[in-house]
């Protein structure tokens, strides 16, 4: 976990589309946005202008892409959205490719882990 307040739970994406992909998820059950109280709504959002602030530090991409997938498009069958840095030549698409980017290091995703918590940390204050 990355970052968690009363409404929401931050972790990073256990298969990265780049380093500093993180899932943003509210603590009550919600499928979809529109099941969404105001409150959470609200909570999602301000977390994702924090891990923003994180991710751009950290990393300075150029651009962070926000989504989220609803329906039978949501695999987890959970409300979640992504915050993603992107970087110049990775187009919209490449994001929802099948390809297998390898096999993730637990220990990397550590390492990234404490480098956003620090951040995120910094950011608060």
């Amino acid at each position: 976990m990355i970052y968690e307040d009363e409404y929401v739970t931050c972790f990073l994406d256990h298969d990265p589309f780049n380093e500093g992909h993180t899932l943003i998820l509210p603590k009550q059950h919600s499928l979809d946005v529109d099941e969404l109280d105001e409150e959470t709504a609200n909570a999602i959002m301000k977390a994702s202008i924090l891990l923003s602030k994180a991710l751009k530090h950290l990393y300075q991409p150029d651009g962070i892409t926000i989504n989220q997938n609803g329906g039978v498009f949501n695999e987890l069958t959970h409300y979640h959205m992504h915050v993603v840095p992107r970087y110049k030549g990775q187009w919209f698409g490449d994001f929802y490719t099948e390809e297998a980017v390898g096999e993730v290091d637990v220990r990397e995703l550590e390492r990234v882990r404490g480098r956003m918590v620090e951040v995120i940390e910094e950011i608060i204050k």
